[in-house]
């Protein structure tokens, strides 16, 4: 669903259409301002009406970037698993296990370990959920298993028979998840560029869609009164500033 600040935009858009419509059949209404003038409301209405739509089709192609990344990078902590579990049995130095099994909780969001003999008697069990302070963004996780793939470069017995585990479908993979969360990036940066153009066409001071609509609801009322049915008819209409 539509958040409620997208769905005021796209109120306060509707409702200058509902505004130029009402106020186009006073037959007093000539502004001595251009932006008031009936032709000018029904421009700046299929200006935003058109930046509106610009604005969900940015937002669209972020959120398929962002379910794309989720799916890209499903299999990367099961692969993980599998081959720590390989490197396990391969009889590798410890300071080697070691660095590969670091690269991994990083990635797992897990923290290693500590027996109960290393606590000292006035420490607490932390709160704190691990994942928190794990290295958990996309970026990141790529970063740290293109690490791994070069720590497992420098092991001559690492040669999987499995293709999925074979370095070169490893790294391969590696490049997905790096791609994947570029076009997150690449999307988001679209989507605001968008947000701006949006923000700057409905609230931009004197000249925004909000302003405008203010300064026409003044100038019928100055026109008609405050008491009159021209009036009346047109203050309901109602615009919220939600830059």
């Amino acid at each position: 669903m539509p958040s409620t600040s997208e769905v005021g935009h796209a109120r306060n858009v509707a409702n200058l259409q509902k505004l130029s419509q009402q106020v186009s059949v006073y037959t007093l209404y000539n502004p001595p301002v251009p932006n008031l003038m009936v032709a000018s409301l029904q421009g700046l209405y299929a200006t935003a009406n058109a930046k509106l739509v610009e604005v969900e089709d940015k937002r669209n192609a972020n959120k398929n970037a962002i379910a794309l990344r989720q799916t890209a990078f499903e299999n990367l902590k099961p692969i993980l698993t599998r081959i720590i579990n390989r490197l396990e049995i391969l009889g590798l130095m410890t300071g080697t296990l070691d660095q590969a099994k670091s690269l991994n909780r990083s990635i797992q969001g897990s923290r290693k370990k500590r027996s109960v003999s290393a606590k000292t008697d006035d420490e607490q069990p932390s709160t704190n959920n691990s994942i928190s302070n794990s290295r958990q963004s996309f970026t990141q996780q790529a970063e740290n298993f293109g690490i791994l793939l070069q720590l497992l470069a420098t092991i001559p017995n690492y040669d999987p028979g499995e293709d999925e585990l074979k370095l070169t479908t490893l790294s391969t993979y590696k490049d997905s998840l790096i791609n994947a969360t570029q076009f997150v990036d690449q999307t988001e940066a679209e989507l605001n560029i968008k947000l701006i153009e949006r923000d700057q066409i409905l609230y931009a001071e004197e000249t925004g869609l909000y302003s405008i609509a203010q300064n026409v609801k003044k100038y019928v009322k100055s026109l008609y009164g405050a008491n009159s049915p021209e009036y009346a008819t047109i203050s309901p209409i109602t615009f919220k500033n939600q830059k």
